[in-house]
């Protein structure tokens, strides 16, 4: 079977998480697994916990992520974010990717959750490749301010796929 290449959106955001081998990350928005996978290649002693809400996805996520699910660093689980039951500081690092919850109506559930598990010195990772270029400042100008009455300092990252799509970050550390 061919390989399938991976879009850049995923690439650019994993390649921004900046990583180390022993992080704990959750993945909230799994879909089939691909940045997982990207994720995993680079943790050779920490884990990946992936939710979504779709069964389908999570079943495909897991399927795609066989080999890492078996040895134990992978678990894929179909899970509202709002609803999953982690413990405090479970995680060093949490992202999305495409996940328009977090700019399409209030994420004040969510962000508590997210602040709640993230370890310290841990941050927050949202990813967006918008339908076009111009949305990039529209969802930086919706998502900062909500974050940071979260608890969370913020920055962002901007880039450009080879095909001139806009690609957008907000990284939010938890405040001390």
């Amino acid at each position: 079977m061919a390989k399938r290449s991976v879009p850049e959106r995923f690439s650019w955001a994993v390649g921004t998480l900046d990583l180390v081998p022993s992080h704990r990350v959750l993945e909230i928005g799994c879909g089939r697994g691909v940045a997982a996978g990207l994720v995993l290649d680079r943790l050779t002693r920490g884990s990946l916990t992936a939710i979504d809400r779709s069964a389908a996805a999570v079943e495909a996520a897991g399927r795609h992520n066989a080999g890492h699910v078996s040895a134990g660093r992978a678990t894929f689980l179909v899970a509202a974010l709002e609803k999953a039951a982690f413990a405090d500081a479970s995680f060093d690092r949490i992202f999305s990717i495409n996940v328009n919850l977090f700019w399409t109506r209030s994420p004040a559930r969510e962000l508590e959750v997210l602040h709640r598990l993230l370890a310290p010195g841990g941050s927050l990772h949202l990813f967006w490749e918008p339908p076009v270029p111009e949305r990039v400042s529209e969802i930086i100008d919706t998502v900062v301010p909500v974050v940071e009455e979260h608890g969370f300092e913020v920055t962002t990252l901007t880039g450009r796929s080879s095909t001139g799509a806009g690609l957008v970050s907000v990284v939010g550390r938890p405040r001390p």
